[in-house]
């Protein structure tokens, strides 16, 4: 049975968002950091993805989020 899940760009974002919200991330980290909280069977297929959509596992965490919604202080 292939529990293999298959990630998109999108679903990819939210993973990083969330896990800079949770403060388990920095933004000005690369993007290969996030590979801590993905199943090492799931990997190949992140990867691909982040390929597919033109991000480098060294580029930094920030460059998935990009515009982030501030609530006023």
């Amino acid at each position: 049975m292939d529990t293999t899940i298959k990630y998109d760009i999108e679903v990819i974002k939210e993973e990083a968002r969330q896990l800079v919200k949770k403060g388990l991330v920095n933004r000005q980290q690369p993007i290969y950091v996030l590979c801590k909280y993905i199943c090492d069977r799931d990997w190949t297929c992140f990867e691909l993805e982040l390929e597919k959509n033109e991000f480098l596992l060294r580029d930094r965490v920030i460059d998935l989020l990009g515009d982030e919604n501030w609530a006023e202080d």
